[in-house]
């Protein structure tokens, strides 16, 4: 299986930093897990790392889209999937930093994004967990082993979101787990889960905002504005939509402003629930405890091994 680090958490509570200090101290190379830094032109409100941040290190799946393009999960699965193969072969250690937490999913899960029938079912999703929780993960992996044979010998009981994985797709598709064609890739996922005190977070939030607007987002806004607004894929963003309606005259500067920073907030508290509930990370809190680096090197360096 190929080793890769994740870190998720929510948006500025410094990420992008660890990634760089792992990279540095593991021979890794960095892979944007960022739905929006995908687009050229969009750097300060995607807060886009510099060449200068990176300190040399390896990006990927940055500025690889124009405006005017639709990115997608099942796109970031494959390039990501690509970069992970690529930095694997030079013996280096794949990182993926980024809040797009279905992007992570789409990646981990090998989900059939590009099918046309949909494993997204709440109802045969509520009956697995169901099960699970009646009987087990033992109970469960008997299901699978009665379904679909191959899966059950391949999967063992231990693996439970695996097992989950491949129920799913069965219930959903009618067709066997083993044979699908994008069935989960063999990554060996260490996921990392960056967070602080909730109002700390916020007060990080808002400040960001503000320096992003010191930095130049009104004209960056604009430009993507200009170039179409919200017809682009890339006007989704939180930092350039809110700040339309200012350029159509529907709102005042400061609101539009005060909008990002309560659009932002309200992003972070999703991806929060999102992670916690999703994939259960090594959880670390950096910024009120910056000294803990060392466990987060510590526990990596373990893991490694």
């Amino acid at each position: 299986m190929l080793k890769v680090i994740a870190i998720v958490g929510p948006t500025a509570v410094g990420k992008t930093d660890l990634s760089i200090r792992l990279a540095q101290q593991f021979n890794g190379e960095v892979i944007s897990g960022d739905s929006m830094q995908v687009y050229r032109g969009l750097d300060i409100g995607t807060a886009k790392v510099t060449k200068d941040e990176r300190q040399g290190i390896v990006h990927h799946l940055i500025d690889i889209c124009d405006v005017s393009e639709q990115y997608t999960a099942a796109r970031f699965a494959t390039e990501a999937s690509n970069a992970i193969n690529e930095i694997h072969s030079r013996g280096h250690l794949p990182i993926i930093a980024g809040g797009t937490g279905f992007y992570l999913q789409a990646l981990a899960e090998g989900l059939n994004l590009g099918g046309q029938q949909s494993t997204d079912n709440p109802e045969v999703a509520s009956k697995i967990d169901k099960i699970y929780l009646e009987q087990g993960k033992d109970g469960l992996h008997e299901w699978l082993q009665q379904l679909d044979p191959a899966s059950g010998a391949k999967i063992p009981a231990n693996n439970v979101r695996r097992v989950k994985r491949a129920l799913n797709v069965i219930l959903n598709t009618n067709q066997l787990f083993s044979v699908q064609v994008d069935e989960e890739p063999e990554l060996d996922i260490y996921y990392i889960g960056l967070t602080t005190d909730r109002t700390l977070l916020y007060e990080r939030i808002n400040k960001r905002v503000d320096l992003m607007i010191d930095a130049g987002l009104e004209n960056e806004a604009h430009w993507l504005y200009d170039q179409g607004g919200n017809s682009l894929p890339a006007a989704k963003g939180i930092g350039y939509h809110e700040l339309f309606e200012y350029f159509d005259g529907e709102t005042s500067f400061e609101d539009a402003v005060e909008l990002i920073k309560k659009d932002s907030r309200h992003y972070a508290k999703r991806q929060l629930t999102w992670f916690r509930n999703k994939v259960s990370p090594n959880w670390y809190n950096l910024v009120e405890h910056p000294d803990t680096i060392e466990n987060v090197i510590h526990d990596v360096d373990s893991w490694l091994k």
